[in-house]
């Protein structure tokens, strides 16, 4: 999704990757990622779990709202922050 996020982004639409593993978004290096600590398979936290999910989704749309992240922006998600 990366690379597909990156030529997204040269196309004048923002993005956003929600990563699972570190790793990946360092090799890949799409334009913004967003590591978050869950398991594979629940990107968003539990099923269910709504408040978790809605955090995780307001995280990852605040990396576009930051003018001072540039390409590639990596940044951890902390539950509570």
């Amino acid at each position: 999704m990366g690379l597909v996020g990156a030529e997204l982004e040269r196309q004048g639409i923002a993005t956003v990757c929600i990563q699972l593993v570190r790793t990946v978004a360092e090799r890949v290096r799409p334009p913004r990622s967003l590591l978050v600590p869950f398991a594979h398979g629940y990107p968003f936290g539990e099923p269910g779990d709504a408040t978790v999910q809605l955090a995780v989704l307001e995280a990852a749309l605040g990396m576009i709202e930051d003018a001072s992240l540039r390409p590639p922006a990596l940044v951890a998600y902390r539950p509570g922050d």
